[in-house]
């Protein structure tokens, strides 16, 4: 038995973090927790506890079966240009990539899917080093994914595509 419940765990680390952030100017490297857990919870995934390669959940409902990785980005300032994602395992055994966008408070406000095609692809068509290291920028994922959730809206009645 679990000495602290998870979803109080996550709270305070998302108080914590955001303390430090406007303390220091600095994040502390938790947002991919924090991403893991809200995604999961928000969406009814099933979290993958044995870590493999690019897998961070399975997918229950529309998405059963589906092997996805999470990730997570703090958009403290949305004037900001150029936010990247964390490198997206190109070699995993995943069909999507979720993405949790959360405020300065580290919670969440939008998340996207994208699936491995369009990532790939995405990756495939730029030859930098950044690609190739699997990193793709907060903007490009924003286009090619499509809108599954949103803090106003909740769950989205019809996924749609920023095409």
């Amino acid at each position: 038995m679990a000495l602290y419940d998870l979803d109080k765990l996550i709270m305070e680390t998302r108080r914590l973090a955001a303390e430090y952030r406007r303390a220091t100017g600095q994040s502390l490297p938790v947002s991919a927790e924090i991403a893991r857990h809200d995604v999961a919870s928000i969406l009814g995934l099933e979290l993958n506890e044995r870590r493999q390669k690019g897998v961070d959940a399975i997918g229950k409902g529309d998405r059963e079966g589906l092997k996805i990785q999470i990730k997570g980005r703090v958009i403290a300032d949305e004037q900001k240009s150029g936010q990247r994602i964390g490198q997206i395992n190109r070699d995993g055994d995943w069909d999507l990539v979720m993405l949790s966008l959360m405020d300065a408070d580290y919670e969440p406000f939008e998340i996207y899917e994208a699936t491995r095609e369009e990532i790939l692809e995405v990756l495939d068509e730029v030859s930098t080093s950044r690609a190739r290291r699997g990193a793709i920028s907060v903007a490009r994922f924003r286009i090619i994914g499509r809108l599954v959730w949103s803090r106003e809206n909740g769950l989205e009645e019809e996924v749609w595509s920023n095409r």
